[in-house]
C-alpha cells in the first residue's frame, strides 16, 4: 500500500469516527428533548385489576408501572410491599396509580371480616382480668382456653375444667383490632380538642374476639350463654404452636384427687395426695 491509499484510509477511519461522534450527540440532544418534553420517568403501583371498595389488597392485584413525574399523584406508592395487606377505601379502575389516600390500614374502620381466616368465624366474649390473664393479652396473641362444664343434678351433679381450645388467635381486644393502628382519637368532654389514646397498654377492653371454626363457635356460645364465667383464656408464648395429641383429661374434684406424688426422701407412710401437679408431672 502506498504513501497516498495510505493516507486515505487513516482519513477515512478519522471520517467516520467523527460521523459516528456526530450521530452519537445529536441523538443524545434528541433523548434529552423528549425527555424535558414529556418528562423523567418514576416507577409507580398501580392497580393490575379492578380492585373494589373495602377489598383487601394483595400482590395480585398490584403491579408496577411507569409514570411522567411530572404528572405524578400526590402520594404515589412506589413499593408494593407498602400497599399489601391495606384496604381499598374507594373503588380502584384498572391501570389506577394507588395512591395513599386511596389506601386504609386494617382497623376498627375498615371492619375486621378481612381479618377473619376462610371457613373461620369471629366469636366475641366478655371477659374479667382473672379469666384473661390480668387484660394482658393483645391483637394478634395465641391463648388456649379453659371451660368449666357443670353436669348432672343434686347429688351427681359434676364440675370438670377441660381444654376446650388450642393456639386460639386473638382478634381483637374491645375495639383494638390485629394489625390496626393501635391507638383512638376522641373528642374531650367540651367536644373541642381531641384526645389520643394508646391502646398498646389499654386494659380496659371488656370483650375480646377469637378466631373459631363453626362447631367450636357453637360451644362457646353454649357455654357463656349457659355460664357467662366459664372460659379461661391462658396466653401462650408466640412461638410456640404445638396441641396435645391426646387432649389432657378433664379436671374435677375426683381427678384431683386421686393425683398422687411418690414420698420424698427420708418420709414414710402413705403418698399423700397432691393438688398441685398436674398428670405425668
Amino acid at each position: 500500500m502506498g504513501p497516498n491509499e495510505s493516507r486515505n484510509l487513516w482519513i477515512s477511519i478519522g471520517a467516520g469516527v467523527f460521523a459516528t461522534f456526530m450521530l452519537y450527540s445529536y441523538s443524545q440532544e434528541k433523548k434529552a428533548e423528549l425527555e424535558k418534553s414529556v418528562g423523567e420517568k418514576v416507577r409507580v403501583v398501580v392497580a393490575k385489576e379492578d380492585i373494589r371498595e373495602m377489598d383487601s389488597i394483595y400482590d395480585n392485584v398490584i403491579e408496577y408501572k411507569e409514570r411522567n413525574k411530572a404528572d405524578l399523584e400526590p402520594d404515589s406508592y412506589s413499593s408494593i410491599p407498602d400497599v399489601v395487606g391495606g384496604v381499598a377505601a374507594i373503588p380502584i379502575k384498572k391501570g389506577q396509580t394507588i395512591t395513599k389516600n386511596k389506601v386504609l390500614e386494617p382497623g376498627p374502620e375498615t371492619g375486621m371480616a378481612i381479618q377473619v381466616s376462610p371457613n373461620k368465624r369471629a366469636v366475641t366474649i366478655n371477659i374479667t382480668d382473672e379469666r384473661a390473664n390480668a387484660k394482658l393479652i393483645r391483637p394478634g396473641d395465641r391463648v388456649d382456653i379453659m371451660a368449666i362444664i357443670d353436669s348432672g343434678k343434686g347429688i351427681n351433679q359434676k364440675r370438670e375444667v377441660t381444654l376446650l381450645m388450642e393456639d386460639v388467635v386473638i382478634l381483637a381486644t374491645g375495639v383494638n383490632v390485629h394489625n390496626n393502628l393501635p391507638r383512638t382519637i376522641e373528642k374531650d368532654p367540651s367536644g373541642k380538642n381531641l384526645i389520643q389514646t394508646t391502646l398498646t397498654g389499654d386494659t380496659k377492653y371488656t370483650t375480646i374476639t377469637i378466631e373459631a371454626d363453626v362447631m367450636q363457635a357453637q360451644d362457646l356460645i353454649f357455654l357463656t350463654s349457659s355460664n357467662s364465667s366459664s372460659l379461661y383464656f391462658l396466653l401462650r408464648n408466640p412461638n410456640d404452636r404445638k396441641v396435645m395429641r391426646p387432649r389432657l383429661p378433664a379436671s374435677s374434684a375426683d381427678s384431683i384427687q386421686n393425683r398422687t406424688i411418690v414420698p420424698s426422701s427420708g418420709f414414710s407412710g402413705q403418698p399423700q395426695p397432691n393438688l398441685m401437679n398436674g398428670p405425668g408431672r
